[in-house]
This record gives C-alpha cells, sequence and structure tokens, in this order.
C-alpha cells in the first residue's frame, strides 16, 4: 500500500489535544496520512488544509494505511475501534501494524494484540509522556511495545513526533511503564496540592513553597508546570483533564490488584481526583486539583497566593 514516495500511509484515529501535533508532524515528515476526528472540526481541518485525507470511519482507514494511529481517552474506546463493526479489524488486511499511544489498560491491550495476530494485525503500544505543547513541537517522550522486527518498521515514523523513543519490550509493557509513569505524576500532584493547602494554613504562600522548592532537589518539570497554574493561574500550564488522569490512576490501582502487590500509595492519590471528579469537575486539568483540594480545606488558593504577593 506504500505511497509512491516508497514511504507507508498512516492513519491516525483521535486529533484531540495531544492527537492534533502527532499527526501534524507525521505529515510534515512527508508521510501520505489519512485522519478520523471526532466532534471538533478544528484540528481536523487544519490537518486536512496540510494535505491528509479524511476517513469517514475507523474500517476506511484500516483500509487504505499501513501504520495506524489511536490516541483516545481510554480503553473501552480503543476496544470499540478496534473491534466495532466499523472499525479496525473490519477493514484490515494481513500486515497492518496498529500504534495505540492512548493510556490504555495493559490486561486490554494484551488481549487486543492476541485477537488482532489473528487476523495477521500487528499491535504496538506507544504511550506519551509530556504535554500537548511538546505533541505540537513533535518531541514527545515515547514509550514503545513490540518486538524488533515490528519496533524497526515503526521507529522512522514514530521519530516524526517522538524527542526521545524508548523500546520497553513486548507488547503490553509500554502501557503498563506508563501506568507506573502517571501513577508517580499524579502521586506528585496529589502531593503538591495537599502541600500547598498545608503551607497556605500554617502561613507559607504557594509562591513561597513553589520559590524554596523549584531549586531543591525535589523540583522538576512536573513541579514547574503544576506550579505553573497552582501560582501564576496559568490555565494552560498542563492541558491534561482530571478524569483522565484518574481513569489512569485507576488502571494503576488494577494493575497493583491484579499483581498482588501492596498498593497504600496508589488507593490514597486515587482519591482527590475521584473527589473532583465526583463533584463534576472532571473536565478540569490536573493542576487544578490544588484549587479542590485547597476547597476541601476551607481556602481560596487564588486569595492565598494574592495574600502572599
Amino acid at each position: 500500500m506504500s505511497h509512491s514516495n516508497g514511504k507507508p500511509v498512516i492513519g491516525f484515529i483521535g486529533v484531540g489535544f495531544m492527537g492534533h501535533g502527532m499527526a501534524k508532524n507525521i505529515r510534515l515528515g512527508g508521510y501520505d496520512l489519512w485522519v478520523k476526528g471526532n466532534r471538533n472540526r478544528t484540528p481536523v481541518d487544519n490537518l486536512i488544509s496540510l494535505g491528509a485525507k479524511e476517513a469517514q470511519s475507523a474500517k476506511e482507514i484500516a483500509s487504505n494505511c499501513d501504520i495506524v494511529h489511536i490516541c483516545l481517552p481510554n480503553s473501552d474506546f480503543v476496544e470499540q475501534i478496534i473491534r466495532g463493526e466499523n472499525g479496525i479489524l473490519a477493514g484490515a488486511r494481513e500486515g497492518l501494524i496498529v500504534i495505540d499511544t492512548t493510556t490504555a489498560d495493559p490486561t486490554s491491550t494484551m488481549a487486543l494484540a492476541e485477537e488482532m495476530a489473528k487476523q495477521g494485525v500487528t499491535m504496538v503500544d506507544a504511550p506519551l509522556g509530556r504535554t500537548p505543547k511538546e505533541a505540537e513541537e513533535g518531541t514527545l517522550d515515547a514509550m514503545v511495545g513490540c518486538d524488533d522486527d515490528t519496533f524497526a518498521k515503526v521507529q522512522p515514523v514514530i521519530d516524526c513526533w517522538a524527542g526521545t523513543i524508548n523500546h520497553v519490550g513486548p507488547v503490553g509493557s509500554a502501557h503498563k511503564m506508563k501506568l507506573l509513569m502517571n501513577f508517580l505524576a499524579m502521586g506528585y500532584g496529589a502531593l503538591y496540592a495537599e502541600a500547598l493547602s498545608l503551607g497556605a494554613k500554617v502561613g507559607i504562600s504557594p509562591q513561597k513553597l513553589r520559590e524554596v522548592i523549584a531549586p531543591s532537589r525535589m523540583g522538576n518539570g512536573f513541579f514547574d508546570t503544576f506550579m505553573s497554574y497552582a501560582v501564576d493561574r496559568n490555565r494552560d500550564a498542563h492541558k491534561f483533564t482530571i478524569e483522565n488522569a484518574s481513569k489512569d490512576v485507576r488502571y494503576a490501582n488494577n494493575m497493583a490488584s491484579n499483581a498482588g502487590v501492596v498498593g497504600i500509595m496508589a488507593s490514597a492519590v486515587k482519591h482527590y481526583y475521584t473527589h473532583v471528579e465526583a463533584i463534576g469537575k472532571g473536565s478540569d486539568f490536573v493542576p487544578m486539583v490544588a484549587d479542590h483540594v485547597a476547597r476541601l480545606n476551607g481556602l481560596d488558593l487564588e486569595e492565598e497566593v494574592k495574600k502572599g504577593g
């Protein structure tokens, strides 16, 4: 199916916050690109203006492409797009490679991989590190799960959207790694939120906390983006929804349960995110968990920043 330029034809399903930048960089890398969007036309129209073709279904994408990317909110969506009546498997030919960049449930990934292999389709898990900003710049972190032969085929394509590529191991292993990464990240988020509230209650302002911690050994990139919202009120600091974060921590908890591992921290981390979902604010971004934890403590974090000014 490869184009006259000898490059495989690439499909992309899910051109949201992360997917748009990834798909754009694949297209700019000189690949023929097919996309399937969702309700939001803006990213789709932008990709079409760059020469992408639009498909109406996952089936149409599969039948026109050699390598298909999926970038969706969770495993339920992934299972639907692969198994559905107009799904990928309905249009797949032998030799198709599917790269799932969703932060998915590894149990689901491994079951899908087995099912797809029966049709000669190879599943690759390639979840992402970093934010939509890096997606647009083509410098995401990619964790990849697949065999060595498949890795050789997909690496040049992943290279279009990733700055760092780690081949973690066989299929499913990258999704496991990603759950560990997001357990740590959301754990940090919960810790920072609680520390900000505790600080404010005992007279340490949010900006003073940042000033002391940022240059210390406890500072890190996640701390910086989190505080960019908590202190500077930059709403776009980390455009990752609490609903998605909560799902990732839930998957990490499931992974711990399945592995028979004590998950005291994992279950504690989960509750702040579950709380925000429970009060109907799951579409807020991750750093905003700081505001919600402050409210639980009778504080307004924005006011605390002003007071500390």
